[in-house]
């Protein structure tokens, strides 16, 4: 299988690179940035490709058009700490573009790519829940990954007609540098939790919101 991975070098999406390498799969990893360890992994890098910039991605993906994409996973994400009296509209902005634009953007761009029976798989979070918000704050984050749940529904209806599935999944709290390391399990564990996700996923439970373990999550 081919799979293309955002956010591939570093965390959940380097763990997914190394998970996919390790099942004999040809993986292209998708970043702005590249790192040693997915130079090492033996996937294809597909670096500078920065989804705050969309008039850019054509271009950057364009090494891509011509694969087709048995999985598609769109792992990219950034975490910021707004609270209600300490927060900026900038970098609210920022999270919209990448949590949530941007995988949109990523999807539009390597469509042409997709076969039937392809998968399309967003990495959210539950922080995107209304029901499971029992806090507060983290509003540019909250409002990123509950916009990129709608937009998984959305996408899961579209797609639908072309056996295309789209799952929607939550991680869990993941040792990554994206919270300090902090988490209740690594990057790995996150890794294999989700392939079998994807392994499960179908036109059957398509757009719906689950966590790793195959909880179903409450929007």
């Amino acid at each position: 299988m081919n799979v293309v991975i955002t956010g591939a070098n570093r965390g959940i999406g380097l763990a997914l690179v190394k998970y996919y390498i390790a099942q004999g799969h040809s993986v292209f990893g998708v970043c702005r940035n590249s790192s040693d360890e997915l130079r090492q992994s033996g996937c294809t890098v597909i670096a500078g490709v920065d989804l705050a910039q969309p008039d850019l991605l054509g271009d950057k993906l364009a090494q891509l058009k011509e694969l087709k994409i048995d999985i598609l996973i769109n792992n990219a994400g950034v975490l910021g700490r707004e609270s209600l009296d300490d927060w900026d509209p900038n970098t609210i902005d920022y999270q919209f573009r990448i949590n949530a634009l941007g995988p949109l953007l990523v999807t539009q761009t390597l469509r042409a790519c997709l076969n039937e029976s392809s998968k399309v798989c967003l990495i959210t979070s539950r922080m995107g829940s209304m029901e499971d918000n029992g806090s507060g704050g983290y509003y540019g984050y909250r409002m990123s990954k509950a916009a990129l749940n709608a937009m998984g529904v959305s996408l899961a209806h579209d797609l639908r007609p072309y056996n295309i599935a789209v799952g929607i999944f939550h991680p869990g709290f993941v040792q990554t540098e994206m919270v300090n390391g902090n988490g209740d399990i690594s990057a790995r564990t996150a890794a294999e939790r989700l392939a079998a996700r994807i392994d499960e996923l179908s036109l059957d439970n398509s757009g719906q919101f689950r966590h790793s373990n195959g909880d179903k999550l409450p929007w």
